[in-house]
Formats: C-alpha cells, structure tokens, sequence
C-alpha cells in the first residue's frame, strides 16, 4: 500500500471553519474534525465527492465552501 499519495487531477472544493461547534451536537463537532477543520479561520482543501458533500450539508451552519 502507498501513503501520503494524492489525487492531484480529482476536483477540490476549499472549506473554511467560520463557526465554533461548541454548543453543537458532538457528532458535528466530528465532522468538522474529519474535514481536518482545527480552529476558526482555518481552511482546508478537501476532494469534491458525495461522502464530503454529506459531511458539508451536515455542518453548513458551521463551515463556509468556497
């Protein structure tokens, strides 16, 4: 098995954490960490597909793509 190797052709879509999950329901909390969200203001690029797409609907309140 190889690590550390990207798809570098696959669509990226840019998710920047806007608000704090605090207060949330922990399982959002998780998704935001699963994004590989760590604070405010940080962004991330993550691969366009359906499973992140669900991620994001779940946290929309939270998170700003773009």
């Amino acid at each position: 098995m190889r690590r550390g190797r990207r798809n570098e052709t696959a669509a990226r879509v840019r998710v920047t954490l806007v608000r704090s999950p605090i207060g949330y329901d922990k399982r959002q909390a998780l998704v935001v960490k699963g994004l590989g969200l760590r604070r405010i203001g940080h962004a991330v690029d993550v691969v366009d597909n359906p499973s992140i797409r669900g991620m994001l609907h779940k946290v929309r309140h939270l998170v700003r793509v773009g």
